[in-house]
């Protein structure tokens, strides 16, 4: 196979693969770097209209990707009663999505379960559920994002800022799908146990 075709290959295989994307900035990353080689490979090939094309396309990628890196977001928390008719719709709704992350989640809302609902530019975009087990340690059942949003914004909102002003110093949380696990150590999380159970912990003290 020839350098031309393989980079052909390569700017299409990444455009198809950044269609498959649901979070947006991985959508436009992806296919940003797709076709921009696509447009290489149409100058290499001598087919203007593809070159033109996808540099272009290109363009309005990166042009984006500016736009969402230098906009200034908003964030807000409310914690609603863990049995309100929202939090019971916003499970049902995302129920297949939170399984696929979370097999083993079951939601029992209970007067010590701390519901958390992330407004992202005035968007529901995650919930999270969790129990206080401690005077500053917290167990987390469930820190979801919807799709869109899945980009560590979030996380870094609720564990650096909310969690650290409210006092907490340990959360601990069950190990999910390996997507989920990797979200966790990225986050800051390290392997560790619970009453004997294997569980991530994440030491808010340390730097992370």
């Amino acid at each position: 196979m020839q350098l031309i075709e393989i980079v052909g290959y390569a700017g299409s295989v990444l455009v198809a693969v950044s269609l498959m994307m649901s979070a947006v900035v991985k959508l436009r990353v992806i296919n940003f770097v797709g076709a921009f080689i696509f447009s290489v490979y149409g100058f290499m090939i001598g087919a203007l209209p593809v070159g033109f094309l996808n540099g272009f396309i290109a363009i309005v990628d990166a042009y984006y990707l500016i736009e969402i890196f230098s906009a200034k977001e908003f964030f807000k928390i409310f914690e609603p009663p863990a049995g309100s008719d929202y939090v019971k719709y916003f499970l049902e709704f995302h129920e297949a999505d939170i399984k696929k992350f979370f097999p083993a989640f079951d939601f029992k809302p209970s007067s010590s379960c701390q519901i958390l609902f992330i407004l992202r530019n005035s968007v529901p975009a995650g919930l999270v559920c969790a129990e206080q087990i401690g005077s500053d340690s917290l167990y987390i059942k469930l820190d979801y994002a919807i799709p869109g949003y899945r980009d560590f914004k979030l996380g870094r909102y609720v564990y650096n800022k909310h969690f650290k002003e409210t006092g907490i110093k340990q959360i601990y949380t069950d190990l999910g799908n390996a997507k989920h696990n990797s979200y966790l150590e990225k986050m800051g999380y390290i392997k560790s146990t619970l009453n004997g159970r294997e569980m991530y912990l994440l030491n808010l003290g340390a730097e992370n």
